[in-house]
């Protein structure tokens, strides 16, 4: 049905998204939920989780309560991702954005009728990966929405998705837990309350990533690269020192966590320290960064490791104490992309 692999026979929306899916349920019920749903939140907080419960729910043949069946036939061929009904669009492989051939063929399949059941459902994710072409063909459907079918839009920031296609959604914003709720679930996966914490620390309080890290076996290398950051700024260790755990990493990964551990740095900052010169460089270096990110997003290929030395060297020369670093520093000079 997405990317996610085989689903469970019933999927569940989240416990911290209780009131906006009972929300969903009250106007599905009264027969007034919108045919495109703009589905906004932090990254790793389960928006396609979420995505994924209403499209199962929408497509079943015999809902029970606010939940899919899990044994009818249409539960059966969403849950093994066969279901005619249903389109998950996302980037195609080795591309970062969703084409307007995506969104053609999205449109023919609204066109047609339901094979299965009462409706059809389309997912976007990340819906602000789309290219200019792409959202104006988008917005045609949109201004004529095709009968019982229903589009959802997942993005992290709605700053991506253009007002012509904002004010044509019902736009729904999915929170971040409090910490005590993601512990409770974390939990589940743990078994252990420090672990759990340890976890969610190390994703910024997000439990969807806390969890991943977890399954995966990866929390280490996050807690070293965060540990290398935090030691250039402190100006503890070396250019090369701080690259040795990043050198595993994609360009793009490593810019998106990157900004991530920026933003922590500022965000660790008193008003009156963030107003200093240190305060201002940090900013600079966040900018740049961002600008970077923007850049390989939109095709440029920069090689990695000059790349990420030469960001590590600027921090370490704008923001870390003085502290040696052989020849690195002398020889990386400024990214170019």
């Amino acid at each position: 049905m997405s990317e996610q692999g085989e689903l469970p026979a019933i999927s569940l929306p989240l416990p911290w998204h209780t009131r906006e899916w009972s929300l969903l349920n009250q106007q599905l019920a009264a027969g007034r939920l919108p045919h495109a749903l703009l589905l906004v939140g932090r990254q790793h907080t389960g928006k396609s989780q979420f995505a994924i419960a209403l499209s199962r729910l929408l497509l079943c043949a015999q809902p029970e309560g606010s939940l899919n069946c899990g044994t009818c036939h249409a539960c059966e061929l969403s849950s093994s991702g066969g279901h005619g009904d249903f389109r998950w669009v996302s980037p195609g492989e080795k591309s970062r954005v969703i084409k307007i051939d995506q969104i053609r063929d999205m449109l023919r399949f609204s066109n047609t009728t339901a094979g299965f059941g009462l409706r059809k459902v389309i997912v976007l994710s990340p819906a602000d990966s789309m290219n200019v072409n792409a959202f104006n063909a988008l917005l045609k459907l949109l201004e004529e929405p095709a009968k019982d079918t229903y589009i959802l839009l997942v993005c992290d920031h709605m700053h991506g998705i253009p007002a012509t296609i904002r004010s044509r959604c019902h736009i729904l914003r999915l929170p971040t837990p409090d910490t005590e709720t993601s512990l409770d679930w974390l939990d589940r996966t743990t078994g252990q309350r420090d672990r759990s914490e340890t976890l969610l620390s190390l994703s910024d309080g997000l439990p969807m990533l806390a969890r991943e890290l977890e399954c995966r076996g990866n929390a280490d290398e996050l807690e070293a690269r965060r540990l290398s950051v935090e030691g250039l700024l402190a100006g503890r260790i070396t250019v090369h020192q701080a690259y040795v755990p990043w050198s595993e990493m994609e360009v793009s990964e490593f810019l998106e966590a990157l900004t991530v551990d920026l933003q922590r740095a500022v965000g660790s900052q008193s008003l009156p320290r963030l107003r200093t010169r240190r305060g201002q460089l940090l900013f600079e270096l966040l900018d740049e960064v961002s600008r970077m990110r923007r850049s390989v997003s939109a095709g440029a290929n920069p090689g990695k490791q000059l790349l990420m030395e030469a960001l590590f060297s600027k921090i370490h020369r704008r923001l870390g104490a003085d502290t040696p670093d052989g020849s690195i520093l002398e020889q990386v000079g400024e990214p170019t992309l």
